[in-house]
């Protein structure tokens, strides 16, 4: 029988690292993955200046990256889903 991969539910997931661009953000994943997502996908992100989109906070569980000069929030299931 061959192996089957570990399931990882997203509750075990964290963001450890967050890097953004002009274009997208980047997630560094605890279960090593380095995902990246098109900012355009956040109307209020796009619109923001560079200050702005560099002042946010990971949560302290890891779950989500929060802006608080735009009020935004985005869950690490906008990276792995």
């Amino acid at each position: 029988m061959g192996q089957t991969a570990k399931t990882i539910k997203t509750e075990e997931l964290s963001i450890l690292k967050v890097s953004i661009s002009s274009d997208k953000i980047t997630a560094n994943i605890s279960d090593g993955r380095i995902v990246s997502i098109p900012l355009n996908w956040f109307p209020r992100l796009e619109a923001a200046t560079s200050k702005q989109l560099q002042t946010f906070e990971i949560s302290p569980s890891g779950y989500g990256i929060h802006w608080p000069e735009l009020d935004e929030d985005i869950s690490i299931k906008s990276f792995i889903s």
